[in-house]
């Protein structure tokens, strides 16, 4: 039987009633004992690192996951780390850049309502997110949710309540579990026997979702906080001209400061492509700003914070950013 460690942290996985709404409550021993069937399928220990609201997730959260896995890496064969859903893509992400290439599997899961109530999807994930972990062909950063696997850099929230909370964004899901059976859409290569692991994210990155009759002078008030901006904009991708050339003299100084720029869509699926009109293309051909084409917003964000931890050479930034780490930038 496998070794897996269960990573608690929080969420409506693990909460109760409150007077004031849910709160995460439970204890990782106390979730584990809602799902006895677990020791059929594995050897289990577990580990309370965080008790937050998902909602309260910040990026020092996702370094000490990281640690975690690395501290106990050499002792357990899996790791399921059970997380909030309002946050859990940021994090799965964030964990794709931070361990990287592992031969060992990394599930992350959640639930829409707690392991406390009686009509729950805690017990099934949970226990899908195990069976998952324990199959020998599992590796890599993944989401076990309502029966799907997806990878890590794919995974969004798309629902706020319906148990099929999670969906793979531009990318095919890895697999299903299904009655306590792996069924595997594809193979995948084979990981390094030890996964590079890091160590720091610079958390100065932000994300500018543009609405109609936004203005330039938010570049500004942004210049000296962040080192990093996303600018999330309509469709395929572009910057507003409302008769001036605002947005672009912006975007030149932005860009002369030294500071990175991207460009994504606010659209969930089919990605960005600023050559297509005008109003993306002159950004493209004069800046040669940085595209996220079909990355979700999640892996664009934590991506950044990762690169921009290593590195703030412009040239290196952009490099590392085409580069695709577990599936997260298709090129084509």
């Amino acid at each position: 039987m496998k070794d897996i460690l269960m990573i608690a942290t929080g969420g409506t996985i693990a909460s109760k009633p409150t007077g004031e709404g849910l709160a995460p409550l439970l204890s990782a021993g106390e979730i584990l004992a809602c799902v006895p069937g677990l020791s059929d399928l594995c050897h289990v220990e577990s580990c309370q690192l965080l008790d937050l609201d998902s909602t309260n997730m910040r990026p020092e959260h996702w370094l000490q996951i990281a640690a975690c896995i690395e501290e106990n890496y050499g002792r357990f064969d899996g790791f399921v780390v059970t997380h909030g859903t309002d946050t859990l893509a940021y994090t799965a992400a964030a964990l794709s850049y931070l361990v990287q290439r592992s031969i060992k599997p990394v599930v992350l899961t959640g639930a829409q309502k707690s392991i406390y109530t009686e009509d729950t999807d805690a017990r099934r994930n949970l226990l899908d997110a195990f069976c998952y972990a324990s199959d020998a062909r599992s590796h890599g950063v993944c989401v076990v949710f309502d029966g799907r696997v997806i990878a890590g850099t794919r995974a969004r929230k798309m629902r706020t309540k319906s148990m099929n909370a999670f969906q793979s964004v531009d990318y095919p899901e890895l697999a299903a579990v299904r009655d306590g059976r792996v069924l595997r859409y594809f193979y995948e290569p084979e990981m390094q026997p030890r996964p590079t692991f890091f160590r720091a994210l610079n958390e100065r990155v932000f994300d500018l979702k543009l609405v109609p009759g936004t203005t330039a002078d938010i570049f500004e008030f942004l210049e000296s906080r962040i080192d990093a901006l996303i600018i999330e904009s309509f469709g395929v991708g572009g910057v507003p001209c409302y008769g001036d050339e605002d947005f672009l003299t912006a975007i030149e100084r932005w860009r002369a400061a030294g500071k990175t720029l991207v460009v994504t869509t606010q659209v969930p699926f089919e990605g960005s492509d600023l050559g297509v009109y005008q109003v993306g293309a002159r950004v493209k051909e004069k800046y040669d700003v940085i595209e996220a084409y079909n990355m979700t917003l999640e892996a664009t964000v934590t991506k950044l914070m990762w690169i921009l931890a290593q590195t703030n050479d412009p040239q290196r930034v952009r490099e590392m950013f085409y580069t695709p780490v577990a599936h997260d930038l298709l090129l084509f």
